[in-house]
């Protein structure tokens, strides 16, 4: 692996191990050349992951996108980020178990609603104000009514 720091084109790897959930082997890496140390990650990927958006613009499946998106809904919540990583993992692990290799952004939002709705309430209607485009406080208004009426 390139040296992300001087570009030397080879590294050495000083450990691994699985992550916590063992669904990624984290490597500690060394740059013989600058000295520099690094961390990478490992993770299986079972499939090629294409994400169709709304207007049918196709554009290759970002798991560092979903992951920014539930920090984003998430900042300053108090959830581990251990959480988060295992969210993240069960979205991505749950859309290339679908069988399709073209997945609708909508499918992918609501994956994250789901998992926000039963995580934390606040993150599910910040994440919700910009999924669902709210555009007034009335819309707030009427999401938040609905939270009430749901047991999901």
């Amino acid at each position: 692996m390139r040296c992300p720091f001087c570009g030397h084109d080879d590294s050495q790897v000083k450990d691994s191990r699985p992550t916590e959930d063992s669904a990624a082997v984290r490597r500690r890496r060394f740059c013989p050349a600058c000295g520099a140390r690094w961390t990478t990650f490992e993770r299986v990927q079972l499939r090629e992951l294409t994400v169709v958006k709304k207007d049918g613009e196709k554009t290759p499946f970002d798991r560092d996108k979903l992951s920014r998106s539930l920090h984003i809904a998430l900042r300053k919540r108090p959830v581990d980020e251990d959480r988060i990583e295992r969210i993240v993992n069960s979205i991505q692990r749950r859309l290339e178990t679908l069988g399709e290799s073209e997945i609708p952004s909508k499918v992918i939002g609501e994956m994250v609603m789901e998992n926000l709705a039963n995580l934390d309430q606040v993150a599910y209607v910040r994440f919700a104000s910009v999924y669902r485009n709210f555009r007034e406080a009335k819309d707030f208004e009427a999401f938040v009514e609905n939270l009430g009426g749901e047991d999901d």
